[in-house]
């Protein structure tokens, strides 16, 4: 597709040499506004794949231009052909020829390296190059504002590329590309795509533009030997197809590869008429990008005219002559624009080109479109529909809308299995369906069909391999010297064991391929090596990776890949304890003086209330008031244990005390729980209360060597360096913490919680945490940026976890006498009111409830039993006065009498009434009856 074109004019002007009879000097000339006749130019390599297509697609436009009325009417397109040969010298001396001819733009070039040169030229004589082919990036640049890309540039489709990269979950591609401007620029894109995807490209195997089969085989021995499988291959299609023949003949078109090609496999094999079955079978899996453009029955009209055409060189077309076609249309909708719009075409000659000193070049005769500066943003404005699709650019110069089709090649041709577009990504459904929809690129809709890859499988390469170079994998191991459990030299094979070693070797037992390791021993085993230190050589690559202890931080996560935690781990806080002292007085301590107060109030309350509800019912609530008295405080303070000995006979009493032995119930099983805690509980020595009151103090904390706990102290928390202390082992934690920091020991250890629940058990548990665990992290695996073994680790951790493996080691190596939760302070379970005033309020309503309906009950009866007797002296007595008071005072002692009776005796008079009352309504209406 691309040729190697010159870098710079000093070449071409010290090179370049131009016979006196092509040039003619011509002072300036003027063409008229409307001329008859307009001449553009066609810049291409003839003899290629991409030429053969674009030199139909350009002459059948051209026709079609001149037979449309509606276009440039009065006004014939000519054409100029000029053959770039596949040089980058012959086709910028083709393209400076092509300037001397009056052109008002140029179709092409073809080659991104003569665009990089000529676009300095177009720049200069303000004539537009319209490229069907050059598709390097870089071209879209500012600095060549006369070039325009009338087909899609590389950037898209090297996105495309890391968009399946990473749907297919690869990490590392090697690029394979003609070191040119087309596929040096192009590689450079896809590298920037992958960074974004958290890919890279591993190897970047460069060919160059006239690579031969031995420089092809010899590369390809070379990247063969590398970790990755994933090969995108971006090269021209006049010699592509070698890469693949001869990666046949090396056994690289087996299972476990992968090969992505850009779009020149396509347009090579659309060129093919008919493919042979021998290409078929040796492009077999491999996954190729083409241009997408709809399938419009214009576009099949075209080609089928291209097929019938006598003399042409080839029956099959690729998609470069839809977009050469496109762009003769593009500079006629534009010419025809920008003459409606009032523009002149004239020419002229360039004032910095007239003085040659002498010079036979004779660069004098390159003519100046003037019109050029308006022409160039008509172009930019032009929108129509061509046979590639939407012509119109955005505020890049880019068309818009790109979108490729992703093809996958078999024995018997090649089958869409998707489409990319910058819309919407990777997708089963056309573009031009999903326009109609809003845009929706998240990872969820990334799809494609199933892929038959190289072997003939349906199953996704894993996409690396270990390199065929007999090295193992080496691993770096802690040499710890304390902790032994987790990680311990050991005289046989492999050298090393502990819990960490076994959770690795059984996750690299359940990956579906061997890998060859080595474990090296970090550390001079005199002290616990410093774990930042082991992360930085991994992190260097003289390691490939780290296993063991390894705690999972921030600062090491930005160079290192790390696998899922196979252990839960964070920072705790280590103090000394001792045991409480009983006290006489300890039985009060459950309850906080409030809550004694108010809870025995109560216990009187409803006493006072059960008495008064059950004394008119229950002879056991009468008697003497010295016995009634006693009787109150008995009932009530023995419901405590539940032991009273008066029943109750009332609803309403038995109502109130249902309640309140609810509420007796729960205050002596806190009681009972709170008393039981007090008793044996333990108690701290100094007054560490978690980590907050340890920042606060400026006595020495104590840390274990190695750990990352030292730079987190310093650095995230701001505690004095004079302050940490670096223990050695458990032993000197032991000494350290009991000494204390009057006896040249320190205040506390902050450690991590796996150690800390080994050396707590170990010391008999005579050590707690206190406070939370103040940092949130876990133990991993650590690998190198992008190895594809992080990945594959993680999901064998997983693995364990589910079917019970992990607990199984741990139990194995970490299985140590609990010492139960970190420690409280005494006064924190003491119980206040606070936790049962809503029990108070309860029971406290549901007596107010019983006494009011009792008084009310009580009051009714009163007033029925008033006697008749008085009521009718009230009657006969005329001073109201005096027997006023007689009566209130006597009523007053009438109700305290009442209430004092028996409720039986209350009912035996107020029915012996009623029958009275009965009687003597008898006898009034006997004597006033008449006789």
């Amino acid at each position: 597709m691309e040729v190697l074109g010159v870098k710079g004019f000093v070449l071409l002007f010290f090179c370049l040499w131009i016979p006196n009879e092509v040039v003619a000097i011509i002072g300036n000339s003027t063409v008229s506004s409307r001329p008859t006749v307009v001449k553009i130019g066609a810049l291409f390599t003839v003899d290629s794949v991409i030429g053969r297509s674009a030199q139909q697609g350009i002459k059948t436009a051209i026709d079609d231009v001149n037979a449309n009325k509606t276009i440039l009417p009065g006004i014939k397109m000519d054409v100029i052909f000029h053959d770039t040969n596949c040089s980058g010298f012959i086709g910028t001396v083709e393209a400076l020829q092509l300037m001397e001819n009056e052109v008002i733009a140029t179709i092409g070039p073809q080659s991104s390296g003569i665009a990089h040169i000529i676009a300095h030229v177009a720049n200069e004589l303000h004539v537009p190059l319209l490229s069907f082919g050059a598709t390097d990036p870089t071209l879209s640049s500012l600095q060549f504002p006369y070039f325009v890309r009338t087909t899609h540039s590389d950037y898209f489709q090297m996105y495309a590329i890391a968009d399946i990269v990473d749907f297919c979950r690869w990490r590392q591609v090697i690029a394979i590309y003609v070191d040119d401007d087309y596929g040096r620029n192009g590689i450079s894109i896809l590298g920037d795509a992958l960074a974004k995807k958290r890919g890279k490209i591993s190897y970047k195997a460069a060919l160059s533009p006239g690579a031969t089969k031995n420089d092809i085989s010899i590369l390809l021995n070379s990247v063969n030997l590398m970790e990755s499988r994933v090969f995108v291959v971006h090269v021209n299609p006049d010699y592509g197809l070698n890469v693949f023949s001869i990666a046949k003949n090396l056994g690289m078109m087996t299972s476990g590869y992968v090969w992505i090609a850009t779009d020149w496999l396509p347009s090579k094999l659309d060129s093919m008429d008919p493919v042979d079955t021998n290409t078929l079978k040796l492009l077999q899996g491999v996954v190729a990008l083409r241009h997408h453009t709809p399938d419009t029955n214009l576009k099949k009209s075209f080609f089928s005219r291209l097929k019938n055409v006598n003399g042409t060189a080839t029956t099959s077309f690729n998609s470069y002559a839809l977009y050469a076609y496109d762009s003769v249309w593009l500079a006629a909708y534009a010419l025809d624009a920008f003459l409606k719009e009032g523009g002149n075409i004239s020419f002229s000659s360039d004032p910095k080109l007239i003085d040659t000193k002498g010079s036979m070049l004779h660069l004098s005769s390159l003519r100046v479109f003037n019109g050029g500066p308006d022409f160039l943003p008509t172009l930019l404005r032009v929108n129509f529909t061509g046979l590639s699709g939407q012509i119109q650019f955005n505020g890049d110069k880019n068309l818009i809308r790109p979108s490729y089709d992703i093809l996958n090649i078999g024995e018997s041709g090649f089958r869409r299995v998707g489409y990319w577009s910058n819309y919407s990504g990777l997708s089963v459904l056309a573009p031009e369906i999903l326009y109609k929809r809003p845009p929706n690129s998240s990872i969820s809709n990334q799809k494609l069909f199933n892929v038959l890859w190289p072997g003939e499988t349906i199953a996704t390469p894993r996409g690396w391999v270990f390199p065929n170079n007999g090295k193992p994998l080496r691993i770096a191991v802690p040499y710890r010297i304390s902790y032994l459990e987790f990680l311990s030299k050991d005289k046989n094979p492999p050298g090393v064991r502990g819990y960490c070693i076994d959770v690795f070797e059984a996750a690299i037992n359940l990956l579906p391929y061997p890998v060859p390791r080595q474990y090296i021993l970090f550390g001079d085993g005199k002290r616990n090596p410093d774990y930042s230190q082991l992360v930085n050589q991994v992190a260097l690559k003289n390691f490939d990776a780290a296993v063991g202890d390894v705690t999972i931080v921030p600062n090491r996560t930005r160079i290192l890949d790390f696998t899922q935690p196979f252990m839960e781990s964070g920072l705790v806080v280590v103090v000394p304890v001792k045991e409480i002292k009983s006290s006489p007085w300890a039985f009060l301590k459950p309850f906080t003086a409030q809550m004694w107060c108010v809870t025995g109030a109560f216990f009187l309350f409803v006493g006072a209330v059960v008495w008064i509800l059950e004394h008119r019912h229950n002879p056991e609530f009468r008697g003497p008031p010295k016995k009634q008295i006693m009787t109150i405080f008995w009932f009530t303070f023995s419901t405590m244990f539940f032991s009273h000995r008066e029943n109750t006979v009332s609803g309403l009493g038995r109502f109130v005390l249902i309640i309140w032995l609810f509420v007796v119930l729960i205050i002596n099983s806190s009681y009972t729980a709170s008393l039981t805690s007090i008793l044996t509980v333990q108690q701290l020595s100094s007054q560490i209360e978690g980590i907050d009151s340890l920042i606060s103090g400026n006595q020495p904390i104590g840390i274990q060597d190695g750990s990352f706990a030292r730079r987190y102290l310093i650095d995230e928390l701001n505690i004095q360096p004079s302050r940490i202390v670096s223990l050695r082992d458990p032993k000197v934690y032991e000494d350290a913490l009991t000494r204390g920091p009057n006896g040249g020991g320190v205040m506390a250890i902050v450690d991590e919680l796996p150690y800390i629940e080994l050396f707590m058990s170990s010391a008999n548990c005579k050590f707690r945490t206190v406070g939370n665990v103040f940092t949130k992290s876990g133990w991993g695996f650590g690998f190198q940026r992008d190895s594809p073994l992080a990945i594959d680790m993680s999901t064998a951790i997983l693995q364990l976890s589910e079917n019970g493996d992990l607990q199984k080691i741990h139990d194995k190596w970490l299985s140590r006498q609990s010492c139960g939760a970190k420690v409280d302070d005494t006064d924190s379970n003491e119980l206040s009111l606070k936790s049962f005033w809503g029990l108070f309020l309860i029971c406290g309503i549901a007596c107010l409830i019983a006494l009011i309906t009792f008084f009310v009950r009580v009051f009714c009866q009163y007033m029925k039993f008033i006697p008749e007797s008085e009521m009718e002296s009230d009657q006969e007595n005329p001073s109201p006065r005096p027997r006023k008071t007689f009566r209130s005072s006597r009523s007053f002692k009438d109700l305290i009498v009442f209430v004092d009776k028996r409720e039986r005796e209350i009912k035996d008079i107020l029915r012996q009434k009623s029958k009275k009352r009965r009687r003597d309504q008898s006898l009034d209406d006997q004597f006033n009856s008449p006789t």
